[in-house]
């Protein structure tokens, strides 16, 4: 086994495709599969499974991912204490729901753990994308909401995919609106007073079940009904529609400025909204620094 195939492991698994993998690391495909199917037979292990579909990690694959991640990591800290003294790049991915203070969170991991090189990812997708995600390691985290109606379907998922999740907040329902529209100046919204607004939500594609959707109350029936795919056309369309969206209630006016605000909601429902990791990989450096960076963008 050597170090450079325990990388070129981590590569295919980041790409999910070995042809991409071999493109970013400028060699063949052939030289790229031949290399893995050894380290395979060495260990013993089939850290990939290989279907018409493509490449993914097998269960046992996934712990041995993690295992490599952190020897490689150790192998760059040690060449950059003792061969030239750079930092050797750094490397994090997470996948998250629409949120603004996971946004922030991931500027202040920046500002306060970047170095010259970093090799970062923050991915705003679909929940069940999401979960794939942290299930392949291709994010190490991942943040979703769970609440009594998705609870089941999500945990069956997060438990076959050998995740968990982690609260960090548990909010009462708001709703998202423009300082400009006729119920900003409510300290409360009542379900019915919605009803001649334009509902936003979040597109969730192939999944588009009610226990994947991002909103809660997710089986309403709706008059004036928009599916967007990113945050910032939908704040853009609550302006200009006077639509509405359901969610937390934290907002940030840093990266949202001043029209959006926030007003509850007169509901029973709560959100728990948390972060999924994967039981068999510990969090690395910058993960552990990117939830302590969430814990206090939700308390600001």
């Amino acid at each position: 086994m050597t170090l450079q195939q325990l990388k070129y492991v981590i590569e295919v698994a980041n790409r999910g495709s070995i042809n991409e993998a071999a493109k970013r690391l400028f060699i063949s495909q052939p030289s790229l599969s031949n290399a893995i199917r050894d380290l395979e037979e060495e260990m013993q292990l089939a850290i990939f499974e290989r279907s018409n579909k493509g490449i993914s990690l097998s269960k046992e694959g996934v712990e041995f991912l993690s295992y490599a991640r952190q020897v490689v990591e150790q192998a760059e800290l040690l060449e950059s204490r003792y061969l030239n003294a750079k930092p050797s790049p750094q490397h994090f991915s997470v996948s998250t729901q629409h949120y603004a203070f996971a946004v922030n969170a991931f500027v202040s991991l920046i500002r306060e753990y970047g170095q010259e090189e970093y090799d970062l990812a923050l991915r705003e997708t679909k929940t069940y994308e999401i979960i794939e995600d942290v299930k392949s390691l291709r994010s190490e985290i991942g943040i979703i909401y769970l609440n009594e109606f998705n609870g089941k379907v999500i945990n069956k998922l997060l438990k076959t995919a050998n995740l968990q999740f982690n609260s960090l907040l548990t909010a009462k329902p708001h709703i998202f609106i423009s300082i400009k529209n006729p119920l900003a100046a409510q300290s409360i919204v009542t379900i019915d007073q919605l009803q001649n607004y334009p509902y936003l939500s979040f597109d969730q594609g192939e999944y588009n079940s009610f226990h994947f959707s991002e909103e809660i109350l997710s089986t309403m029936t709706h008059k004036k009904s928009i599916r967007v795919n990113d945050r910032a056309t939908l704040f853009n369309l609550l302006i200009g529609l006077n639509g509405y969206t359901i969610s937390t209630g934290v907002l940030s006016a840093d990266l949202n400025g001043n029209e959006i605000i926030p007003v509850p909601l007169d509901c029973e429902e709560t959100i728990n909204v948390g972060w999924i990791s994967h039981r068999n990989a510990s969090l690395s450096k910058l993960g552990t620094a990117y939830i302590e960076a969430l814990k206090e963008a939700i308390s600001q």
